[in-house]
């Protein structure tokens, strides 16, 4: 467990993950539908010590940004981030980051981890809290994440559903459906340029209504706005994942 964490929660250490089944069935996917989302109680944490958080503080405050974070509420979990629309979100997110002290793992491609690549910004990207990802394993990339999370006694993953700063008509739905496989708690993170806030304040757990799910976030982001507006993604899953 990270130092100075928070341990409340059905995924504190020395509890067990409970695996929830995902089927497909006539192209659609057949969730357990559990309780309506709801925000989660919180854990506060210590303000960030040492060298790096007040670097990274200083720059934030320098650049007009003000960090939003409390807590957490155990030590597994996902904080999704939204809008991703310009490479900007990953160094204001990366110094966000260091400000709270928080060490967020994140998923990159495999290939990124590999030979010269990996030997040179595999390494940077591991030490800030990469895990690689093989994208074209039958397992899929939820089973391999779900697999990795498992195995960690703290774990906390920040997902930009959209996958990519280019626009997009959805959101990809890896992080839904892993939130769902794990029961693992979601924080609603956010990147607003118009107010150069940065933060995750509230924490729910995703119900398996994808209905129901969808219009959670998207009020929760009705008045987020990020650097590139127009390449934000409609908060919305594929088709053959929200049709009844």
């Amino acid at each position: 467990m990270a130092p100075g964490h928070a341990t409340a929660g059905p995924l504190a250490s020395g509890a067990r993950f409970q695996l929830h089944p995902i089927r497909r069935a006539a192209g659609c996917m057949t969730l357990q539908i559990q309780s309506p989302p709801e925000s989660l109680p919180i854990d506060p944490l210590p303000p960030a010590r040492g060298l790096l958080a007040a670097f990274a503080r200083g720059v934030l405050k320098l650049a007009g940004w003000t960090v939003e974070f409390p807590g957490l509420p155990g030590t597994h979990g996902i904080v999704i981030v939204y809008p991703h629309t310009s490479n900007w979100d990953f160094v204001v997110g990366l110094l966000a980051k260091w400000s709270v002290g928080v060490p967020f793992s994140f998923v990159g491609k495999e290939s990124l981890f590999r030979g010269f690549t990996g030997a040179t910004l595999g390494r940077l990207m591991r030490a800030w809290g990469g895990m690689p990802v093989n994208r074209h394993d039958a397992s899929g990339a939820v089973e391999q994440i779900a697999a990795m999370m498992q195995a960690r006694p703290w774990c906390w993953l920040g997902i930009s559903p959209e996958g990519t700063r280019a626009y997009r008509d959805t959101l990809r739905s890896g992080f839904y459906f892993l939130a769902l496989r794990l029961d693992l708690p979601v924080g609603l993170g956010y990147l607003d340029f118009a107010s150069r806030r940065i933060g995750c304040t509230r924490f729910v757990r995703m119900s398996g209504d994808v209905h129901r799910d969808l219009a959670l976030l998207r009020d929760a982001y009705r008045a987020t706005t990020g650097k590139r507006p127009e390449q934000a993604s409609r908060i919305d899953f594929r088709e053959d994942l929200t049709r009844d």
